[in-house]
């Protein structure tokens, strides 16, 4: 046997520096764990309910009308010529894919506590499968959309190829949330108490049961500042072919966005590296 066979190898670990340190290459490394992480968070979320997965089509459709009965009917609120069944569950979509995507992402790392406590894994699997358990959500009550454009003889025009642009804007919104109140809930529990009352505000902030043209003309540059304005707008001119198409204000929600989300996933990873000891 040679000696250099019988040496022991020398590890070096070193920091990681750069994109590397937000760990998305690790969640790539453990997309097979995310699909299965996955497919318990579709299968968990319904679990021992009498309507089960059916849920995903009550809540908006019952959403969309106690929204017609009060805001179409009672206070009579412009739809821009659209039957406002129609223009309200539109947005609820992509609200709905959001708010549940907060939601449940936000309290993910405290949820799962049993598990990170047993065994390490990439903890970025778990509040980005939160996200895209909502967005099989999302895809179910899509279905209930489709019927209805077919059922108000809706023509579909060239826009709708933006439409999976404000769908990555949305599941964006959700994560960087999520991310940014994971990391706190772990220290602080009322930050979920908290977290209600933020989506409640949210919505009323968001054109869901009303139309943005509504907004006075001189605080709409910066109301649509409002990512989950950009998409609820992306989502009825995609569809409908209503409204302007969000150019600008796209943009800008996105950069926003996109810098709040590398925010949160830095955050994220340095509550990482303590978050056993604080559950």
């Amino acid at each position: 046997m040679n000696s250099s066979d019988s040496r022991s190898a020398t590890v070096i670990i070193e920091p990681v520096r750069g994109i590397r340190s937000l760990g998305l290459q690790d969640l790539w490394s453990a997309r097979e764990l995310l699909y299965f992480m996955l497919w318990r968070d579709v299968k968990g979320n319904y679990r021992q309910m009498a309507f089960g997965p059916l849920w995903m089509l009550i809540q908006p459709l019952v959403m969309m009308l106690i929204f017609t009965g009060v805001f179409g009917t009672l206070a009579n609120l412009p739809s821009e010529g659209v039957p406002y069944p129609l223009f309200t569950y539109v947005a609820l979509l992509p609200w709905q894919f959001f708010a549940t995507g907060t939601r449940q992402s936000a309290q993910s790392l405290v949820s799962q506590q049993s598990v990170i406590s047993k065994v390490y894994f990439p903890r970025l699997i778990i509040p980005v499968s939160a996200v895209l358990a909502a967005f099989v959500d999302f895809l179910s009550s899509f279905v209930i959309l489709i019927g209805m454009l077919l059922f108000y003889r809706v023509q579909i025009g060239w826009q709708v190829l933006a439409l999976p642009v404000f769908i990555v804007l949305a599941g964006a919104t959700a994560l960087t949330v999520g991310l940014w109140l994971a990391g706190l809930a772990v220290k602080y529990r009322d930050v979920l108490l908290g977290l209600g009352f933020l989506i409640t505000v949210w919505q009323y902030l968001t054109p869901v049961a009303y139309s943005a043209t509504l907004i006075p003309e001189h605080l709409r540059s910066l109301y649509m500042l409002n990512p989950m304005a950009v998409t609820v707008q992306g989502f009825r001119w995609s569809l409908l072919g209503i409204g302007d198409p969000p150019g600008w204000p796209a943009a800008a929600s996105g950069l926003l966005v996109t810098a709040l989300l590398l925010g949160g996933l830095i955050t994220f990873r340095r509550t990482e590296r303590t978050i056993v000891d604080l559950l």
